[in-house]
């Protein structure tokens, strides 16, 4: 099944089809006997596979019942919500529903931490983050960017302005979605949707403003706003065309409702 332990892979896939509803919330899991028969396993192997599904927070365990599959949507925190985007993986509908819940959260940080820096004291010196820049720029412009490791840097450029403001809560659920995005290669590509080389002009005209005596003017921050806004569709289009979502099927209109 893969590189993995058996246990670790054999979870994953039952954790999966709970991931696409294939499993519905409130259901009972497939018992110990049950999952030693599909994944031909002895019973202790098995019954560690639903010990870790219960760990990951898929299942309750109820003595003389067995494994009760929970909400996992409703009821998951962070680290089942993880799980559940690399999981989805194979259901492009349900992988671009939560990849635009994800994305929506981190434009929500991110644009909060550049605006909210512009208008601070910068307690941070400007020229402090100009190496991780000048790395961003080396990759961008190579035959080959990583683009993973352009977004662990542009990752760790937020995180250090959310420590400068001292936005400690933010800075974690940052830490949070870049996991989430960066184990997932089509999450991670989909934020290269344009040019990797935007990446660093935009980084490069931030530097600017920090530097300047004066700073943005209202129309060039609503202006950045929305330049950030376009950026952010394009990303989840790029990540729809990645996993396979049937765009046609999407953008079929509802026939219309008949006259008098």
């Amino acid at each position: 099944m893969g590189d993995r332990t058996v246990v670790a892979d054999v979870a994953d896939e039952l954790a999966r089809r709970v991931a696409s509803g294939e499993y519905e919330p409130g259901g009972l899991m497939p018992s110990v006997r049950q999952v030693a028969e599909e994944f031909d396993l002895n019973r202790a192997t098995a019954q560690l596979i639903l010990g870790r599904l219960e760990s990951y927070g898929f299942v309750d365990a109820y003595r003389g019942k067995g494994f009760v599959i929970r909400d996992v949507r409703s009821e998951g925190g962070v680290d089942v919500y993880r799980r559940l985007f690399r999981l989805s993986m194979p259901a492009p509908e349900i992988a671009a529903e939560m990849f635009g819940n994800i994305v929506d959260e981190e434009r929500g940080i991110a644009l909060d931490a550049l605006l909210a820096y512009t208008g601070s004291d910068r307690a941070l010196d400007p020229a402090d983050l100009k190496d991780d820049i000048d790395e961003l720029e080396t990759l961008a412009r190579g035959a080959n960017p990583d683009p993973h490791r352009m977004l662990s840097i542009e990752l760790g450029l937020l995180r250090r302005l959310l420590t400068a403001l001292g936005h400690s809560v933010q800075r974690a659920v940052l830490n949070s979605i870049g996991e989430m995005i960066l184990e997932v290669p089509e999450a991670v590509q989909a934020y290269f949707a344009v040019s990797p080389d935007l990446h660093v002009l935009v980084w490069r005209a931030l530097v600017a403003v920090w530097e300047s005596d004066g700073g943005p003017s209202q129309a060039q921050l609503a202006l950045f706003e929305d330049l950030f806004g376009m950026y952010h569709q394009k990303v989840l289009a790029r990540f729809e065309e990645l996993v396979g979502v049937d765009l046609a099927a999407e953008e079929v209109p509802a026939p219309h409702a008949a006259t008098a």
